[in-house]
């Protein structure tokens, strides 16, 4: 068995434009519960809001963005991605490892002409 490292992680979740607030905030727990669940600890939430998708996903063309920085297992990780396609309010995520928890996060929009 692979020994597991812990790490330090960004995740960029997309929930659902449909869903309530009740129901955002539920789907969030979830995922910030399956990040727990797997000996990982959450640091730092960060709401993006609704906003457009760069391209239709499943007919949705819109969502709403979150980032999470978490620790967990490298080992852990195959495990969270499969909850996550499990996951029917999850219109897409995206999990990187990075250095440092920002103190302060910006986005920079993209103009398109």
């Amino acid at each position: 068995m692979p020994k597991s490292r812990n790490n330090l992680y960004e995740g960029m979740y997309i929930l659902s434009a449909t869903l309530s607030e009740d129901a955002r905030k539920k789907a969030i727990e979830k995922i910030t519960s399956s990040i727990t669940h797997h000996a990982g600890e959450v640091h730092k939430i960060i709401e993006r809001g609704r906003r457009k998708l760069a391209y239709e996903i499943a007919g949705r063309r819109e969502g709403y963005y979150y980032v999470l920085y978490f620790t967990a297992g490298s080992t852990s990780m195959p495990e969270l991605w499969r909850e996550y396609q499990l996951n029917e309010d999850l219109v897409r995520f995206m999990t990187l490892r990075v250095e440092e928890v920002p103190e302060s996060l910006e986005f920079k929009e993209l103009v398109r002409d």
